[in-house]
């Protein structure tokens, strides 16, 4: 490989995975051909995982402004307003690529990175969620995946300090060739002390902090940009190293400089590592830096410019203070441990000029290579929904097989076997955690409550993804509602295959689309996300997947709310009877059928039942739990812990459709038998449904006069537990 310095050709720009058009347009707009650390830089921030360049010109199409919005997109997380002076901060993020090739590391660093987004714009992470995708269980290394990941994501919050409390896992053969890991944080800051990465004052000084530099995801931000092949386990180098003890001081050292007022700007050095965090800080604050990376701590002998500036070592910031303020702020860094350094200065001009033992390493002008990169519109080809399918003719079937079947799966199972693994109760703040519709977690000092979800049906999505990806943003809300939280903002990591094919960039089109009408309708705007293309191996793209992330917000928050049946409650269903099998988990797992309609949603239908749910659950009426993936008859046996529950279902119903159908705005509500009356008059012109009563020790159903499921507790729970006891079983 050619050194540092030495002019760069256009194979060396395809070994980057530049195309001969972008390797033209960097010549051009340096007006000379670049040296290999330059091209090295332009790779980097030209990638897709950095610019965005096949995604911006759709992503527009979001709404991003709304009332209770603080910060939209284009920092490193959202804010949406929460009350009483404090915002939540968030985002999503994902750590695709890596965690497929090492998984341990791959997702801890993820968790690593979503943590750092939120607390460099000064808010205290409270709460991470993770929305996890894999193949076959049965697959080559997929058990291998499993426990990489979980582990990963378990040990590095746990050694930080941050409880993981909600996410979402599944399973799919289309993720054999490309998991997917997809980490949440929200944090929590007050709103005057809101922290940006926009470098500014010319003179300021620019400083390092956080961890020393090593050779560990060099080129990760380009790896993440390409496809996978049967080789993928080879680009292993470029996966990083976390280190989640260096991380909590961070935090701890971060949050310490913003407090006491000696930060102008900061950054984390994420994907593309220091190349990222010096050009964009320039970007946003319209002015340029001056770097001696002479001075950059570094753990290994010889590193070069090229390695410094990609490097993707974790747990290090980039940092801009008044020049005054420069020997107090090394003073908090060594007193917490870490290395820090003086490495630069602001300056006026729009260039990064970089120095290397006192020889000229680089200098590049910001704006070709953050505001005036590549945007593509990829030719694309918009999926055909599917018509509405016929009502298959279901006969006698035993659909206490079916239930059975789909709580033994690992897509419908418990979780337990993962959650387990995660610190919940970490920092005091958790009033809801794993296992109930959404994560809560109580602002400090106050009775506000914050809450967020994920979602996302990617087997719906790979049916009709404008309808998959607007039902996960109606879901989320509905996951809201059953804690008695209204939303309020949005982030979003829309994983996709090529968007260099047209049927995948269709899906991705039809997928943004859905997400927009769903966020407008509802008045719920996008505040920031992620896009991860690529995820294919072998030409064998994943299921599209567009995660929802959302977050919400209780008022007072009076009690904890409960998911569990308790002796006596009485049950409801409010709305629809019978729900719809198509894109259902029924079709997918026990007809065994890639086919069928998702409907659109109802959304005034949609806001007006959360919003009853919600004052239910406010005031302690209901334990409420909306009916998604497996449909009534799977949330009916995961309300069953201690008790168990007799329902009649109306005659004249379809009973797989009242059992397994899914969408639409359906909840089950359990309430004791005294708030009975107060529950009906609430609901009073509502589409409600009386159920039956929890009792016995057995889920038991009636239909048309006669006994259709009888589930022992015990045997819901060994059926629930079938699904993920490979994780147990070592």
């Amino acid at each position: 490989m050619k050194r540092w310095h030495e002019k760069a050709t256009k194979e060396d720009a395809q070994e980057h995975g530049l195309t001969s058009q972008e390797w033209e347009l960097i010549c051009q707009a340096l007006k000379r051909t670049p040296n290999l650390t330059e091209l090295g830089i332009f790779a980097a921030l030209w990638s897709e995982h950095c610019s965005y360049k096949s995604s911006r010109v759709h992503l527009r199409r979001f709404p991003t402004q709304g009332p209770r919005v603080v910060q939209g997109p284009g920092e490193n997380a959202g804010a949406v307003e929460l009350g009483e002076g404090w915002v939540a901060v968030f985002k999503m993020e994902s750590h695709n690529h890596p965690s497929f090739i090492e998984p341990y590391q791959g997702a801890a660093t993820g968790v690593g990175g979503i943590l750092r987004d939120v607390f460099t714009m000064g808010a205290r992470p409270v709460m991470l969620l993770d929305s996890l995708r894999f193949g076959d269980p049965s697959a080559p290394r997929m058990r291998y995946l499993v426990d990489g990941v979980v582990r990963g994501i378990g040990d590095y919050g746990n050694c930080v300090g941050v409880p993981t409390l909600g996410g979402e896992v599944d399973f799919h053969p289309a993720y054999n060739g490309n998991i997917l890991v997809n980490a949440m944080c929200v944090g929590l800051a007050r709103k005057d002390r809101l922290f940006f990465a926009r470098a500014q004052g010319v003179g300021n000084r620019v400083l390092y902090l956080g961890s020393k530099t090593g050779r560990d995801g060099i080129h990760g931000a380009t790896m993440a940009s390409d496809t996978f092949d049967e080789a993928a386990e080879h680009k292993r180098p470029t996966v990083q190293v976390g280190d989640p003890f260096t991380e909590k001081l961070l935090i701890e050292a971060c949050l310490e400089l913003m407090e006491r007022g000696l930060v102008v700007a900061i950054q984390d050095m994420g994907a593309a590592g220091l190349s990222s965090s010096a050009f964009e800080m320039a970007s946003r604050g319209g002015c340029g830096l001056e770097l001696d990376l002479s001075r950059v701590p570094v753990r290994e002998p010889g590193m070069t410019p090229y390695e410094l500036m990609l490097s993707e070592s974790q747990e290090r910031m980039l940092l801009v203070a008044r020049p005054e303020q420069v020997g107090e702020i090394l003073a908090v860094c060594a007193r917490w441990g870490l290395d820090a350094c003086d490495l630069g200065q602001v300056v006026a001009e729009r260039c990064v000029t970089a120095y290397w033992q006192g020889q000229l390493a680089f200098r590049l002008a910001v704006a070709p290579l953050v505001e005036e990169a590549p945007r593509y519109h990829r030719p694309y080809q918009l999926p055909k929904p599917p018509s509405p399918s016929p009502v298959p003719s279901f006969g006698e079937r035993d659909v206490a097989a079916d239930l059975r079947a789909l709580l033994a799966s690992p897509q419908l199972g418990s979780k337990r076997a993962v959650y387990q693994q995660y610190d919940q109760t970490v920092g005091g703040c958790t009033v809801v955690g794993p296992g109930g519709e959404a994560a809560l977690v109580l602002v400090p000092g106050t009775r506000i409550g914050v809450a967020a979800t994920t979602d996302c049906n990617a087997y719906a999505c790979s049916l009709d993804p404008f309808a998959g990806a607007a039902q996960a943003v109606v879901e989320a809300m509905r996951n809201l509602a059953c804690v008695g939280a209204e939303p309020l903002g949005v982030t979003d990591c829309l994983n996709f295959g090529s968007p260099e094919n047209p049927q995948v960039m269709g899906q991705f089109v039809a997928a943004v689309d859905g997400l927009s009408e769903a966020c407008l309708a509802l008045g719920v705007p996008v505040v920031s996300g992620n896009v991860s293309f690529y995820n294919e191996t072998s030409g064998q793209a994943i299921l599209p997947t567009p995660t929802v992330g959302m977050v919400g917000v209780v008022p007072e928050v009076r009690h904890r709310p409960r998911f569990a049946l308790r002796e006596g409650d009485c049950l409801y269903l409010l709305g629809p009877l019978e729900g719809e099998l198509g894109g259902s988990r029924y079709q997918q797992l026990v007809l065994r059928q890639a086919m069928g309609f998702v409907p659109r949603p109802d959304y005034q239908v949609e806001q007006s039942l959360a919003g009853l749910v919600r004052s239910l659950v406010r005031l302690g009426l209901v334990a409420a739990r909306d009916i998604s993936d497996g449909g009534l008859g799977v949330v009916l046996a995961e309300m069953c812990h201690t008790v168990g529950v007799e329902v009649e279902v109306p005659s004249q119903a379809t009973l797989p459709r009242v059992l397994f159908g899914e969408w639409g705005p359906r909840y089950l509500l359990a309430c004791p038998k005294p708030f009975r009356p107060a529950v009906e008059l609430a609901l009073a012109g509502a589409p409600l449904t009386w159920l039956g009563t929890a009792q016995g020790g057995a889920l038991v159903i009636r239909w048309q006069g006669r006994e259709v499921v009888r589930l022992a507790l015990g045997e819901i729970a060994a059926l629930r537990e079938q699904g993920l006891a490979f994780l147990e079983q070592g």
